[in-house]
C-alpha cells in the first residue's frame, strides 16, 4: 500500500476529476486518492466511481448525503486515511488552484525533512496568487495576517488548504472536538497543531484560481473565519489558565 493518500473534497467537479486524477496518477511518486463527494449535483460522484476500475487499489471514494460543509468533508476523509493505515495524509482542492506537481515537494518536507506537518503556502515569499482579482487577495492575505496577529502563531498563510500532515498530527488532534467547517476549518488545524507543538514547514506555492467549475467562497465562510479565530484563542486562553490553575494547587 502507498504510504500517502490525497483526500480531494468535491461539490460539482464534473470539468476537473478526471483530469486531477490522471495527473496526479502520473507523478513519479506513489499516491492514492480518497474523493469525499457531497452528493455533486452534476455527477462528479459518478464519475469518480467509473474511474475506479481504471486505477485500481488507488482511488476511493465516499459518497455523502449532501453538503455539510467543507471541514466535516476532510475530517471523514482524515478518519478512512487512519484507519486504512495511512502515514502521510494529504488536503487538496479539486479544481487545480493547487498544483499536483507540488505533492511532491509537501511530501518530502515530511518524509525526507522530517516536519510533521507541510503547507503549501501562498504567503511564506510574498504573494503567489494568480487570476485572483485584486479585493480578493488583499482578503486573503490580510486575514493570514489578522490570523496570526490574534493567535500569535508563525504561520503565513494560516487559510490555506494544501496540507501533508503525518499520521500523529491527526491522531493527536480530536477530529471529533473541530468546531468549524469553512475557512476556519483550516485554522483551527493549524492551531491545534502549533499548539501541540509539531513541527511545521511552509512550502512555497503558486496558487491558481479555478479555470472550470464555479468558486465554492461565501461571506458565510469568511465571517466563520473571522469570528473563530477570537473563538479559538479566547477557549485556548481560558484552558491555559485552568491548567495552570490545577498545577499550582
Amino acid at each position: 500500500m502507498s504510504k500517502a493518500v490525497v483526500v480531494v473534497p468535491t461539490y460539482n467537479e464534473i470539468e476537473n476529476i478526471e483530469r486531477l486524477l490522471r495527473t496526479v496518477f502520473s507523478l513519479q511518486r506513489e499516491f492514492h486518492i480518497l474523493v469525499v463527494d457531497d452528493n455533486s449535483p452534476d455527477g462528479t460522484g459518478q464519475c469518480v466511481e467509473e474511474n475506479i476500475k481504471n486505477y485500481p487499489n488507488r482511488l476511493f471514494v465516499i459518497h455523502r448525503e449532501g453538503k455539510t460543509g467543507l471541514g466535516t468533508a476532510y475530517i471523514a476523509g482524515f478518519k478512512w486515511a487512519l484507519q486504512h493505515g495511512y502515514d502521510y495524509v494529504f488536503e487538496m482542492d479539486a479544481d487545480f488552484s493547487h498544483n499536483p506537481n507540488d505533492l511532491i515537494r509537501l511530501f518530502n518536507a515530511c518524509y525526507k525533512d522530517d516536519y510533521d506537518m507541510a503547507i503549501g503556502s501562498r504567503y511564506v515569499k510574498g504573494v503567489n496568487v494568480v487570476n485572483w482579482p485584486m479585493s480578493r487577495v488583499l482578503m486573503s492575505w490580510l486575514a493570514s495576517k489578522y490570523v496570526q496577529f490574534v493567535m500569535r502563531i508563525d504561520i503565513f498563510d494560516t487559510t490555506a488548504g494544501f496540507i501533508c500532515y503525518k499520521r500523529k498530527v491527526l491522531e493527536k488532534i480530536n477530529l471529533d472536538n473541530i468546531r468549524f467547517v469553512g475557512y476556519a476549518f483550516q485554522i483551527e488545524m493549524k492551531f491545534k497543531a502549533h499548539l501541540s507543538n509539531f513541527k511545521i514547514k511552509e512550502v512555497p506555492v503558486i496558487f491558481r484560481d479555478r479555470t472550470q467549475g464555479e468558486s465554492k467562497m461565501s461571506s458565510g465562510i469568511i465571517s466563520e473565519a473571522i469570528f473563530g479565530v477570537l473563538i479559538l484563542k479566547f477557549k485556548s486562553i481560558f484552558r491555559k489558565r485552568k491548567f495552570n490553575r490545577t498545577s499550582f494547587h
